[in-house]
């Protein structure tokens, strides 16, 4: 088995079901909206004996490697490129609504969608889904925003140089990894669900902000997982959510609801009443969704760790993130959870499975 890096080791079970609701209908969840959820890699993975765990660690390590990547960024945060992603979901732009496929991520700020003009854009996808270009002149309440309209103007801190009337206000986003996207901004009807009183959900409208992807580069060009476009979930005031909190359809609020055992489940938008959740406060003033993790406890045991393990800082800290499959600590702390764990159950033992040294244990 190939030691883990040295700053870093994976936690071989999910710990995200006791952070969030893990659900299999969305009947359980009540919020103003909610987004369907299909997750990319099969729901065997990670669950099943002869899971492919290899590809979970490749997996992530793409992800983290684009999260900690120098970008230009100027809309802020982070729009990852397909291969990167983990769920998608589908949503409804334009009149009359079209239907689009996008990656669902907590770490962009935009909502993105490949335009009909689009220079290598994929035209089909791996995953077996039908793509569909958005077309500007083909739906009656679209509108191509101008650099110099307010949107514009607060994404980029100000009236860009040289902007004139009906001029397009234009994104760019460079990604570490050399992929790219660049279009210009939308305005347009979105249509997606939302839940009634009764928990039973009904079509919800609201007019939103989005990019039509002009030209991707690099690894959104691919065709192997292609999909429409990126939903971000990001804390920016570009985002959906923010959008949708500010014309008052919903609350600055989200929660992803998933179902670990077939894939897939829900996000919802707004407040969730049921089921009842714990929550705890995110840090302020991060690019990522960060949480102050205070202590880790094994069957009752309190870890005795280091008080700096922990601290939020420049590439440092816990974030919760929609996109990585497997959890990970660091060495040290994963080191300790480890004692504790064969401290109390000395009759596990180790298999090797795909370059990783596992155990299986079925009791709580």
């Amino acid at each position: 088995m190939a030691p883990p890096p040295p700053w870093l080791a994976a936690l071989l079970f999910l710990l995200l079901p006791a952070l969030l609701p893990a659900v299999g209908s969305v009947s359980g969840a009540a919020a103003a909206g909610i987004f369907r959820v299909r997750r990319k890699l099969p729901a065997g993975v990670g669950g099943d004996t002869g899971a492919n765990i290899s590809a979970l660690r490749a997996h992530d390590g793409r992800r983290h490697g684009r999260l900690l990547a120098a970008a230009d960024l100027p809309l802020g945060g982070l729009g990852l490129p397909t291969d990167t992603g983990l769920y998608f979901t589908e949503i409804k732009l334009g009149t009359p609504p079209k239907r689009y496929y996008v990656q669902v991520d907590t770490g962009s700020d935009i909502l993105w969608v490949n335009c009909i003009s689009c220079s290598k854009c994929p035209r089909k996808s791996g995953l077996g889904l039908d793509l569909t270009f958005y077309d500007p002149k083909a739906s009656s309440s679209g509108s191509t925003v101008s650099c110099d309209q307010g949107f514009c103007a607060a994404t980029y801190g100000g009236k860009l140089p040289g902007c004139t009337a009906n001029v397009p206000c234009e994104y760019s986003v460079m990604y570490g990894d050399g992929s790219s996207t660049t279009g210009f901004f939308i305005t347009d009807a979105l249509q997606f669900d939302q839940v009634t009183g009764d928990g039973q959900t009904q079509p919800g409208n609201a007019t939103i902000t989005f990019g039509c992807g002009a030209q991707q580069g690099g690894d959104l060009g691919n065709s192997n997982q292609a999909l429409d476009g990126i939903l971000g979930f990001g804390q920016a005031n570009t985002s959906m959510l923010s959008q949708l909190a500010a014309a008052g359809k919903a609350k600055k609020i989200f929660a992803h609801c998933l179902d670990t055992i077939k894939g897939g489940g829900i996000f919802a938008i707004g407040n969730v009443v049921q089921p009842k959740v714990k929550t705890t406060p995110l840090v302020a003033d991060m690019p990522h969704y960060n949480v102050n993790l205070k202590s880790i406890d094994v069957g009752g045991t309190t870890l005795q760790l280091p008080a700096h393990v922990f601290e939020t800082g420049e590439k440092k800290g816990t974030i919760i993130d929609s996109g990585t499959t497997l959890t990970y600590l660091p060495e040290l702390v994963f080191k300790q959870v480890m004692d504790v764990v064969f401290s109390k159950h000395r009759d596990i033992a180790f298999h090797n499975l795909q370059d990783f040294l596992c155990f299986q244990y079925s009791g709580r």
